[in-house]
């Protein structure tokens, strides 16, 4: 019998010839990331650092990205303390405020390769098997060990298979499909399986798996995973990283817990109701829904291309007069991109509201915070309750191209009605 993904790369990070699945596994990672809670961190293991230090400087990638700029003095002190950490021990990946949002940094500065392991002291660090990693999120007291120890122990996940053929169509995006996915199986569908994407998925863009490995975690999974392909090496070209890699993948006579097929063609343009990712419905079921606010960005879409899909649908329009629209590109990289390319212009022309690299209003820490009995379209990856800032209002998720339509009505629209227009 054949392995799957996760078998293959985590015996090849546990050092064996083979791993079985539901088997216990001391790995060395080949990154841990944290981000603003890298104070917290630290804070468990002060007199262990001072008596041991950092493992492995190389380990660690250390991203301030959730509340940039500090918004008060309690976040400015837990800035300090991870910079004065980051000095001390000679970190050697540290990106302060403003470069972007942990998961585009990592993947953009090459940290998160194929056939890589990398944890994170985050959930939505299964973005990077978009790039053929076995990517998967940790607590803090790993992550505390990890600093410590440059070590950590995994159980071997069992798999789920998802074959895709055909290419998206229309108005249909990656966030689409991922959202028809979580909603067929549930939020609880791949609980601590590896899933695997196969396939036609060449006909997905770098940014389109991003999307789609990012809300992984939304329906259970420990990790979601693309093959490595001339789409996934021409990323990387582009960005300048040289092939140092060796790329794992799946057998062909794998077993599987569960293989689901979908066809893109068939994908329509998918909305997740409060208060839950899985509670999905066609747009079309909620055409005419009034929004107070629309959000374009986060880890799940805040890339350039999300932004150009907006610009396009969002030049010579305006923001209807009731409802806000903010606009959060992931990372310094692509707001200067989207300058350049005049998409930011184009968006505050429109009405948007630009706001810098950064996590703070999908997660209601800093700036996009909702009042009682507000509606928020948002690209993000989360609507619980309380989810931006108010347990009294309700987030509905959505394409950017959906979220960009719907701003210029005020209420929830179709895109391929705006953009047919």
């Amino acid at each position: 019998m054949g392995e799957t993904f996760a078998q293959k790369l985590l015996a090849l990070k546990s050092g064996k010839k083979s791993v079985d699945v539901s088997e216990i596994v001391t790995v060395r990672p080949d990154h841990l990331l944290t981000h603003d809670n890298t104070a917290a961190i630290i804070s468990k293991i002060g007199d262990e650092l001072g008596t041991y230090g950092v493992a492995d400087t190389d380990i660690p990638v250390i991203v301030i990205d959730h509340v940039v700029p500090a918004s008060n003095e309690k976040t400015a002190t837990n800035h300090k303390k991870i910079r004065e950490f980051v000095s001390k021990f000679g970190v050697k990946h540290f990106y302060d405020a403003g470069e972007g949002i942990c998961h585009q940094v990592l993947i953009a500065e090459g940290h998160a390769l194929p056939g890589s392991l990398i944890v994170g002291s985050d959930s939505h660090t299964c973005t990077y098997g978009a790039v053929g990693a076995f990517a998967t999120g940790i607590d803090r007291t790993e992550a505390a060990s990890i600093l410590l120890t440059g070590q950590t122990w995994l159980k071997v996940p069992q798999s789920m298979k998802i074959e895709l053929t055909g290419r998206l169509a229309g108005a249909a995006s990656a966030k689409d499909l991922i959202l028809t996915i979580i909603g067929d199986i549930s939020a609880s569908g791949a609980n601590y399986l590896s899933v695997e994407f196969h396939g036609d998925t060449a006909s997905l863009s770098m940014e389109d798996r991003m999307t789609i490995a990012n809300m992984g975690v939304e329906m259970g999974a420990k990790n979601a995973v693309f093959p490595v392909d001339d789409v996934t090496e021409e990323f990387f070209e582009q960005a300048g990283v040289g092939k140092t890699w060796k790329s794992v993948w799946a057998d062909e006579d794998a077993s599987y817990i569960r293989t689901l097929s979908y066809d893109l063609d068939k994908i329509v343009p998918t909305i997740a109701k409060p208060h839950s990712v899985d509670n999905c419905v066609p747009v079309t079921e909620l055409v005419g829904l009034k929004v107070d606010q629309c959000f374009i960005g986060t880890c799940t879409n805040g890339r350039l291309g999300d932004l150009r899909t907006a610009a396009a649908i969002l030049k010579g329009r305006k923001v209807h007069k009731d409802t806000r629209l903010l606009i959060l590109p992931a990372s310094r990289e692509i707001m200067l991109e989207a300058l350049k390319e005049g998409i930011l212009q184009t968006l505050i022309e429109s009405g948007g509201i630009v706001l810098p690299p950064g996590c703070g209003p999908c997660l209601g820490a800093h700036q996009g915070a909702l009042a009682p009995g507000e509606k928020c379209l948002s690209t993000a990856n989360r609507n619980f309750k309380g989810r931006m800032g108010c347990v009294d209002a309700e987030i509905y998720l959505a394409s950017p191209a959906t979220v960009a339509a719907s701003a210029i009505e005020g209420s929830v629209v179709d895109p391929g009605k705006v953009v047919d227009r």
